[in-house]
């Protein structure tokens, strides 16, 4: 009998776990989402538009700028996989690790996380490729436009579905990623859509708060400061708001993932060690 996803509940949930544990979680929350964006933020800035330049020089310049970043964007990622993997441990294990417990088996399962993540990536972009392949074909840009409206929805649906292949594999010790994105499909089944709506209305929720709170940072910062210091200060509020938001979904997925996985909604909201 498929559960019905408590949209409610699972906030609740969440909310607990967060202040259960508020301070453990800004260490690790500035450790591993805060640093590396600010870092980034701060010593690798996009370049500014020049000006009088077209759009395609502008795509040029972008595509530049990416690629000599990348290395950089990936390590990014990797710590923050890593940081996601060890906090959804803390959330939900019912072994009640340490926090360096729970580090040592993020790493654990960074490669399975990844390795679904690319998988899934990749399994998106050929049928991507080949749709719209198929529809240029036909000559039609109607029929191209609505192909690209429909494989965003779809994408969409995809990152809904696997959603919680992240939970799967920090909770369930699931290392096998092909297993975990099934398992991630099986759970949200029945309840795709409340989760979706559930997703949507935190991001709406936090972006509104990044929007207001970036808007009175800009406000302060033109009466107070300027050049490299407003700079900065833009830099850390915005990348602190960021790892701050990051905490919650993460506390979310780990809410979601106990709620449909199975019992003891508990462990969730319970102190770490």
């Amino acid at each position: 009998m498929t559960t019905k996803f408590d949209g409610n509940l699972a906030w609740k949930q969440a909310s607990s776990a967060l202040a259960a544990n508020r301070e453990l979680l800004l260490a690790l929350a500035g450790v591993f989402f805060l640093l590396p964006s600010l870092a980034f933020a701060l010593f690798l800035p996009q370049p500014e538009p020049t000006p009088g330049a077209g759009p395609e020089q502008m795509v040029a310049a972008m595509q530049g700028y990416y690629l000599s970043v990348f290395p950089y964007m990936l390590g990014t990622a990797l710590i923050q996989a890593t940081g996601t993997l060890a906090v959804l441990t803390l959330f939900t294990d019912r072994t009640r690790p340490t926090v360096g417990q729970a580090i040592k088996l993020g790493l654990g399962g960074l490669l399975s996380y990844l390795a679904a993540q690319l998988l899934l990536g990749i399994g998106l972009g050929v049928v991507g490729s080949l749709v719209l392949g198929l529809g240029a074909l036909t000559g039609s840009q109607v029929l191209v436009g609505l192909l690209i409206v429909a494989l965003l929805v779809g994408v969409l649906y995809v990152a809904v579905k696997t959603s919680l292949v992240a939970p799967i594999v920090a909770v369930e010790r699931e290392r096998n990623p092909v297993s975990a994105l099934r398992r991630s499909w099986r759970l949200t089944r029945g309840n795709s859509v409340r989760v979706a709506l559930f997703y949507l209305l935190f991001l709406v929720a936090f972006g509104l708060i990044f929007i207001v709170a970036m808007a009175l940072v800009g406000i302060v910062l033109a009466l107070v400061a300027s050049g490299s210091t407003a700079t900065t200060i833009a830099a850390v509020v915005s990348s602190a708001v960021g790892a701050v938001m990051t905490v919650y979904f993460v506390a979310i997925l780990a809410a979601v993932h106990r709620q449909l996985a199975g019992p003891s909604a508990e462990r969730v909201s319970a102190p770490f060690e």
